[in-house]
């Protein structure tokens, strides 16, 4: 489901919102897509009100570690994928309503709003009429989804993680049970958890309850505070001021009219606890305080609803505890994918075709239990590579150790080159650019450097004595830079001698405090550094947008011929990114959903639009507005024509498959298949005017993000055709057998080349 979590007591703290982060981790762990929008402070006490008249004003939050307090907040959206919740200087209803409508489109329909944990319970009228929480699910309510107030009953103020744990993991089956048992009629429940340990145990009784009436009884909810001495010298001096000329008639103490107080909220709690202990059984406060769960249905008008459920029990001991489940299944995921956009469709993805697998976040949190099957779906620099060699029986892994080959565009020139030279017939050999790669450190040996790349050298030589429309133009690539970082347009040895210059000029101005230094005064290079990261490492995004480079990418460069004149569509030009996915050792499919990124604007020879991002088609460059940049490729028939989009298609097809047998034959040293491995690359094509195509690189870890909101789709049906093709058979599903070229679903196997394993 997706789930969209409100509350009224803001984001995580361990002094005044001490459950929210625990309940959405388990959510999440339990495969739910999680959307969060929370008042940015305390609103307890506030019901279902809105500010009238305030512009509400969101903040962003990132989540820090379980039960501490180190989550960030920022003013503007991050833009490295992470996960992101949302706070609003408003109401609990201002943030069902902000969030039913204005965030997380991109993650498809709200199923459920989920308002809490509350910090206390909300059991018995006094507490509910004035509950934020049940507020906010109210809100939802009158939006028209299905809502749940949930408050946990604390007991002491001793915020014990594991008895949290166990409230999240018991709140999570409830919400699950509910979801599937909706009462018809029911807007709402208002759910009250007791913190107890081993609340998340069978032995707890969950019950439907009516909401009990009761009333303040002991008097004001207010204690007035004396506000005299509260005045400023000015206020005070016209008091002074008011009773000049009245002589002795006014004596010192005598008043009349109001006197200044001020009323701080002090309600008599005992009036509620009173109300329940003399109460009959069967209502919500009666329930907390004999340690079960409360469920109690409601209209969005604070009736009861479905009398017929009152008093019965939920029996939720079908729906095992978390520890129980584990002992029961033997199938594990581990998913930390470090991207909000993802992960979700990676856990949903899992719960479709391995129903009873166990997820969590890292490989410790696993049973010690020989007999059990683990995939790891994660960031690359969290997967075990040790387990995944030791235990290929029992341990999956979403990417291969080393694929350098493909992914480094360096390494990437010089399989197409060997595979070409042994098969020069194949469909890559007219597939793939004049490409020189070329290493350099310094701009001043720019000359040595070329000495390497007779292709471009004599190129630009060439160049020096034409007019800019009649030259060869080329475009530079740092080998190890990802996401269009770097990349720059020349057509002179000038030219490129600028560009080196510059980069240097830039490296000179860092600051070199934390460098590292060899015995010899050398600074240390640590060239290899990402070698096997992908497209989606975070560390090579410039948070600002810069498209400059670091320094550990300046040493390994590719220059490809520029590519003149390219298909365009709106007169823009465009780049196919095609899904590729590479199962064990070695079975390669490509996903027929492919995709055209396109530039931001208009598109102009190089020798008359300098600007790059008309010739750029990378959407990590593009900022603000992006309409129009992502679409699906099979739209363009309308532009280009089916038939001649169906060509394209063939060609991708065979120059994958190309490819990735390059690779895996020519280069075993730098790419070696496992396997129990598998992996999904992002693969750039650029078609030009004639409809032949060009690769440009290959990604790993490609950037879904830049899919968009409205394409969110693609992702999630790729993912899904993954786990069904990759994953499920690991876990004794059933293995896909066709052959090359057969279509199943959206993937098409386009080479199976049965390298097996080393």
């Amino acid at each position: 489901m997706h789930i969209l979590v409100v509350n009224d007591d803001g984001p995580p703290s361990q002094v005044s919102s001490p459950y929210v982060h625990s309940f959405v981790s388990s959510l999440q762990a339990a495969g739910h897509i999680v959307s969060v929008v929370l008042p940015h402070a305390q609103r307890s006490w506030i019901g279902k009100a809105h500010l009238v008249g305030k512009t509400v004003t969101p903040t962003y939050f990132r989540p820090g570690t379980l039960h501490t307090d180190d989550g960030t907040t920022h003013d503007r959206p991050r833009r490295d994928g992470g996960e992101e919740w949302i706070l609003v200087d408003g109401t609990p209803a201002s943030c069902a309503q902000i969030g039913i409508h204005h965030y997380f489109r991109e993650r498809g329909e709200i199923d459920l709003v989920v308002s809490g944990p509350n910090y206390g319970r909300n059991s018995t009228a006094l507490f509910a009429l004035s509950s934020g929480t049940i507020g906010g699910a109210m809100e939802a309510a009158v939006c028209g989804k299905r809502a749940i107030a949930l408050s946990y009953a604390f007991f002491n103020r001793n915020h014990d993680p594991e008895i949290i744990k166990a409230a999240s993991t018991a709140s999570v089956r409830i919400v699950e049970y509910l979801s599937k048992n909706w009462k018809e009629g029911t807007d709402l429940y208002s759910v009250n958890v007791p913190l107890l340990e081993g609340v998340d145990k069978p032995e707890t009784k969950c019950l439907y309850t009516h909401m009990l009436q009761n009333y303040w009884s002991s008097g004001s909810s207010f204690e007035p505070v004396d506000a005299e001495d509260e005045l400023s010298p000015e206020q005070r001096e016209a008091e002074i001021r008011e009773g000049e000329g009245e002589g002795d008639q006014k004596q010192e103490g005598e008043r009349k009219g109001l006197r200044h107080v001020k009323f701080k909220w002090d309600p008599k709690f005992t009036d509620v606890y009173e109300s329940v202990e003399k109460s009959e059984p069967g209502n919500d406060g009666w329930a907390v305080w004999k340690g079960h769960i409360s469920i109690t249905p409601l209209k969005a008008n604070f009736m009861h609803h479905a009398p017929d459920l009152i008093g019965q029990e939920i029996q939720l001991i079908k729906i095992l505890s978390l520890s129980e489940n584990k002992s029961s299944s033997k199938n594990y995921a581990v998913v930390d994918y470090e991207d909000a956009y993802v992960e979700p469709k990676i856990l949903a993805a899992l719960r479709k075709y391995i129903p009873d697998i166990q997820t969590v976040k890292t490989p410790e949190e696993l049973p010690k239990d020989a007999d059990i099957k683990v995939i790891n779906w994660s960031a690359y620099e969290k997967i075990p590579f040790e387990d995944v060699m030791e235990k290929p029986d029992n341990v999956l892994s979403c990417s291969y150790i080393i694929r350098k080959a493909l992914i480094r565009k360096h390494h990437l020139s010089l399989t197409i080159r060997h595979h070409v030279a042994k098969v020069p017939s194949c469909a890559l050999s007219r597939a793939f650019p004049l490409t020189c790669d070329f290493e350099l450190d310094f701009a001043e040996f720019l000359d040595e450097a070329l000495m390497e790349a007779f292709e471009l050298s004599s190129s630009l030589e060439s160049n020096s004595s034409l007019s800019p429309a009649e030259r060869q133009w080329w475009i530079l690539k740092p080998g190890m830079s990802d996401r269009g970082q770097g990349i720059r347009l020349f057509s002179t040895l000038e030219e490129l001698e600028e560009i080196f210059q510059s980069w240097e000029e830039e490296s000179d101005e860092e600051d070199d405090e934390d460098a590292e230094y060899d015995e010899y005064g050398n600074k240390i290079r640590n060239d290899d550094e990402d070698d096997e990261a992908g497209d989606n490492d975070e560390d090579n995004e410039d948070e600002d947008g810069d498209d400059g480079i670091v320094t550990s990418q300046l040493r390994h460069f590719v220059a490809q011929e520029y590519l003149h004149p390219p298909l365009l569509v709106d007169n823009r030009k465009f780049h196919i990114r095609v899904y590729v996915l590479a199962v064990g050792g070695l079975k390669v499919y490509v996903y027929r959903k492919m995709l055209a990124l396109f530039a931001a604007r208009e598109y102009a020879a190089p020798w008359v639009e300098e600007e790059l991002t008309a010739h750029l088609t990378n959407t990590c460059l593009q900022t603000g507005e992006r309409e129009g940049s992502v679409r699906l490729f099979w739209d363009l028939g309308k532009e280009v024509g089916r038939e001649k989009l169906e060509g394209v298609w063939g060609k991708v097809c065979e120059v994958v498959g190309d490819v990735f047998e390059g690779a895996a034959r020519g280069q075993r040293v730098h790419f070696q298949p496992l396997p129990n491995a598998f992996e999904i690359y992002g693969v750039d094509f650029l078609v030009g005017q004639d409809m032949e195509i060009s690769l440009l690189e290959v990604n790993a870890y490609p950037d879904f993000k830049q899919t968009g909101a409205e394409l969110s789709a693609v992702i999630e049906g790729l993912l899904e055709e993954t786990t069904r093709i990759a994953v499920a058979p690991f876990f004794g599903g059933e293995e896909e057998k066709k052959e090359e070229g057969a279509q199943q679903g959206d993937m098409v196997l386009v080479r199976e080349i049965g390298l097996g394993s080393f």
